[in-house]
């Protein structure tokens, strides 16, 4: 968190993780004299890798913060969730501190004044708006309902109001929710857009279209191959992040334009495996990072012991065949474990290693310079990079930071990865249908009670439970177009990969509907000069 300054005196809360047991057990270089034994008394009480520490401006440790942060119901989040709404509860304690109270001390009064702050007042230069304003609500709920349970309050601050339930129930709900929340910030890229932002984002290339005079890539080709993965297989951020190396699909030869692979329950939103299929041309990309830098870290990490020094590495022995595959293995002290891959966390995959040539290798698939696993939040810091890259690159000086419609530049995040997937993919799935199977409406229609429409394939690929959820969000702007009439003008062989025939389509849908970002001229308006 930036701390918010008085004068030089920060007067912020901050947020502290407890590391993960890799730094615990001696991967970490320096320990504070007399603090050697500091995993032995955290494991004493009961404290986890992950866990939150909350430290008030005058650098003192809330207990009680740190019990919550222990406890099932902050434990059960996600760990993406965890994050968020710890640095909201830290947002809310520096609002109190500022106010001379501790947030025990907290009323309702103090509740609706911070909205107040947050949400409308002129003079917050970073007001927020309902979906974010949800989030926090949604976290001092979970603090101020676990301290009354637990007998630390008598009752919430936060003000309620009584609402009727979808089943007729009678339901509280807090009073300051917010009516202005959108379904999903939801944005797309056509696939053109996405080879440019690869290549200047990631790559280092200019406007010209050639690598930047001394640009030297910190691991290019594993950014390239993560974000490939994502754009053409509709694979979450956490999802795809957390893969291991013996889950992602094996290329055949003379095999086919996607591979399936299986995503495990663990780590999916809604805790169910699924299938989803990624592009051979992408599939290449994963295997060329697994063989060049990948393979260069994991031998660095070797030669310097870095893997033997973790405590909780566990030595994969075997992984079973079957409708439940279990893997198998051994610990640091030779005692025999194992779990169905399903429900292996994403912690628990972080330390699953297989022996290698030279030495434990680690089978968690995207790892750090350091050999060490790179965890999936840790790839918003690669998105904001590429982003930046794009902005100074491909923006007229006169424009930069003037640019919030991406007229010049792109702009991505992990989950647009998704949903340009959902888009390309209900495209590609209609021009199939209509041009290279030349189906009459009747036959098409058919073909529809037989095997389902796109929309329901596109559902399918994406994980979603209701078809609605596709329609309406992921597939907004093509939803009340009528995509054979756009797509009988497309002419083009559609035999060629990465089937770029279909550029001028795209560039058709986002003309015509909004939220899509497509390269153009204005993306390159110096007409390619370098």
């Amino acid at each position: 968190m930036k701390p918010i300054k008085k004068g030089a005196l920060a007067v912020s809360w901050r947020v502290f993780w407890v590391p993960p047991d890799a730094a615990r057990g001696g991967v970490r270089g320096s320990v504070v004299e007399g603090w050697d034994d500091l995993p032995s008394r955290e494991d004493a009480v009961g404290v986890m890798a992950g866990d939150p520490i909350f430290l008030s401006p005058d650098h003192q440790v809330d207990p009680l913060l740190s019990l919550y942060g222990q406890s099932g119901t902050f434990r059960r989040y996600e760990e993406e969730t965890r994050r968020n709404y710890a640095t909201d509860i830290a947002l809310l304690l520096t609002f109190l501190w500022q106010r001379g109270r501790g947030w025990l001390e907290a009323t309702s009064r103090d509740l609706e004044d911070y909205e107040h702050w947050r949400r409308r007042a002129e003079g917050n230069p970073s007001r927020v708006g309902g979906s974010k304003w949800g989030r926090e609500l949604a976290a001092f709920t979970g603090l101020f309902r676990w301290a009354v349970r637990e007998g630390h309050l008598v009752r919430s601050p936060l003000a309620v109001r009584q609402v009727v339930g979808r089943n007729g129930e009678v339901i509280s709900v807090p009073a300051a929710a917010p009516k202005d929340v959108r379904p999903s910030n939801v944005h797309w890229l056509t696939p053109r857009t996405w080879r440019r932002w690869i290549d200047v984002g990631l790559r280092g290339h200019t406007r010209g279209g050639v690598p930047r005079p001394g640009w030297a890539g910190r691991l290019e080709d594993r950014n390239v191959a993560f974000v490939r993965l994502l754009t053409s297989s509709g694979l979450r951020r956490g999802e795809g992040g957390s893969l291991l190396t013996f889950e992602l699909p094996v290329r055949r030869i003379g095999g086919g334009r996607y591979y399936r692979g299986k995503v495990a329950a663990a780590v999916t939103r809604s805790k169910r495996p699924r299938t989803f299929y990624v592009a051979a041309d992408a599939l290449g990309d994963v295997e060329a990072y697994v063989d060049s830098s990948r393979a260069w870290v994991v031998r660095k990490a070797q030669q310097v012991g870095r893997y033997e020094r973790l405590a909780q590495l566990r030595l994969v022995t075997e992984v079973t065949r079957g409708l439940k595959p279990k893997v198998r293995w051994r610990d640091q002290r030779g005692v025999a474990g194992e779990r169905e891959l399903n429900l292996l966390s994403v912690r628990e995959r972080m330390m699953l290693f297989t022996e290698g040539p030279h030495g434990p290798e680690p089978l968690w698939l995207w790892l750090n310079e350091q050999g060490m696993p790179f965890r999936p939040h840790s790839w918003d810091g690669v998105f904001r990079t590429a982003n930046q890259r794009c902005a100074k690159v491909l923006t007229p000086p006169k424009y930069l930071g003037m640019d919030p419609h991406q007229v010049f530049a792109p702009y991505a995040t992990p989950h647009s990865a998704r949903h340009s997937f959902a888009l390309y993919m209900l495209v590609v799935l209609n021009y199939l249908m209509d041009r290279r199977f030349g189906l009459s409406p009747a036959e098409r229609r058919d073909f529809r009670l037989l095997y389902g429409d796109p929309w329901f394939m596109v559902q399918n690929l994406l994980g979603h439970a209701s078809r609605q959820t596709t329609v309406d969000i992921y597939l907004a702007p093509v939803a009340d177009l009528q995509l054979r009439a756009m797509l009988a003008t497309a002419d083009d062989d559609p035999d060629q990969a990465p089937m770029q025939e279909l550029d001028e389509v795209f560039a058709r849908i986002a003309r015509e509907s909004e939220g899509i970002q497509d390269l153009d001229d204005r993306l390159d308006p110096f007409g390619g000069a370098t």
